[in-house]
């Protein structure tokens, strides 16, 4: 990896000298004070929402991870989209990115970021085209979280279910379209903060 000093911690937690959590904490603490908010487990990626915009995104980084091996490059979200779309287009098989976190954590901006690498690196012919079901995606998670959010006490718009995007390429590796299915939709019952934290509801396995 590149451009990272020692002074930025360790940009992958399997270097760590001691594996604790006192020392997990500490490296993940120092390299969010240095503004860099990824940080790998081997092929696991770590995001901490730094609840504000950074110059981490656009063409000029996506130009730096495009074609790259995962390790080549700092952490990024971008490296792992990479590294899923070159290994659908060599293997010729499904690969899929599981993006998951507490309510808050940026999962949402995060497939947005995914998409737009995606986006970027099709074929220049074919980009419209994943625009276009980029947008179908996002903006039709307007209507499933108009019947599966809720407010809690650290997201006043907090998703109560999984959702799973599938974004389908033709043998070329061209986007042809893509859909979106929920899951998961939790069912509520009566809750207090100091139980769940949340304030609002509780799954139920009925």
């Amino acid at each position: 990896m590149d451009e990272e000093g020692l002074e930025c911690g360790k940009p992958d937690f399997v270097l760590l000298d001691q594996v604790t959590m006192e020392d997990f904490m500490e490296n993940l603490k120092l390299r969010f004070e240095k503004g860099l908010i990824y940080t790998y487990i081997g092929e696991v990626l770590v995001s901490v929402n730094p609840y504000q915009e950074l110059p981490l995104y656009g063409p000029e980084a996506i130009a730096k991870y495009q074609g790259r091996e995962l390790y080549e490059r700092p952490p990024h979200l971008y490296a792992v989209a990479n590294a899923a779309y070159r290994a659908m287009k060599r293997r010729s098989r499904d690969t899929c990115i599981v993006i998951s976190g507490e309510s808050g954590a940026g999962k949402t901006e995060a497939s947005k970021h995914i998409m737009q690498y995606i986006a970027a690196v099709t074929n220049p012919s074919q980009r419209a085209e994943v625009d276009r079901v980029k947008d179908v995606l996002l903006k039709s998670t307007c209507v499933l979280e108009a019947f599966g959010n809720a407010r809690t006490n650290r997201n006043h718009n907090s998703s109560r279910f999984g959702k799973y995007m599938d974004i389908n390429f033709d043998f070329k590796g061209d986007p042809v379209g893509g859909h979106i299915h929920s899951y998961l939709l939790e069912k509520v019952g009566p809750s207090s903060s100091s139980t769940w934290g949340n304030g609002t509801s509780t799954p139920s396995t009925r």
